[in-house]
């Protein structure tokens, strides 16, 4: 059956495609989230789902068009809930810690993007400068915080010359930090970073250093 064949298929036949699909996605990501780009094996992921390799050869083309297609659906799922968040209503302090708390949120629930992240980063994002669809996917979460920004600039929180994508830097490196060095930081200092305990501390911990950072140079006048 060619991509033809099925375009023109019952909606039933549709579904049951997008359906292995999915499968292949879901069985795909753990495989490359544990053991690597260079360590996963296409066999395996065939091996774990009800396919078989000729299939995602077929619906992905290759094992590197896979991975591609793995962080395409991992970063999306960030983007789609950045698109969701609504904080037009809060004030901009509010709404700045609702955003970090979106990010901090994500990335504890998510611990295989922060692997596949990690994993592209070794490979030079190779596979993301690849992509036409991650670099037409952006981050909608740039466009809220500079709004967020502008806001508070204007109502005179927050300091004039904060950078959208610097504070973006900034959030991102403590969620993704928190899941990334959780093992290690854990040995050196005995201390679990995703402990759930300590789940809210580290998440209004999050969002005062963010607040902070914002409202230094209002706070030293």
């Amino acid at each position: 059956m060619t991509r033809a064949d099925e375009a023109a298929a019952p909606n039933g036949r549709t579904r049951d495609a997008a359906r292995t699909q999915a499968e292949i996605l879901d069985v795909a990501t753990r495989e490359f989230a544990r053991a690597g780009y260079d360590g996963a094996r296409v066999d395996e992921i065939a091996a774990r789902t009800r396919t078989t390799k000729r299939m995602i050869y077929y619906y992905f083309g290759g094992k590197e068009q896979l991975f591609t297609a793995v962080l395409e659906r991992a970063y999306g799922v960030i983007r789609e809930a950045e698109r969701r968040l609504d904080v037009e209503h809060l004030d901009p302090v509010a709404a700045i810690r609702r955003l970090a708390e979106l990010t901090f949120d994500h990335h504890e629930q998510h611990p295989d993007f922060i692997r596949l992240v990690s994993i592209e980063n070794i490979h030079g994002a190779e596979h993301i400068a690849a992509s036409e669809k991650l670099g037409r996917i952006g981050s909608p979460a740039l466009d809220v915080i500079r709004r967020i920004l502008a806001a508070g600039q204007e109502s005179g929180l927050f300091t004039a010359d904060v950078d959208a994508v610097d504070l973006h830097a900034m959030i991102s490196s403590f969620c993704f930090f928190r899941v990334s060095n959780r093992h290690t930081f854990r040995v050196l200092f005995d201390r679990d970073l995703v402990d759930p305990a300590q789940h809210e501390h580290y998440r209004t911990m999050l969002g005062d250093m963010v607040i902070a950072y914002l409202t230094a140079e209002r706070a030293a006048e």
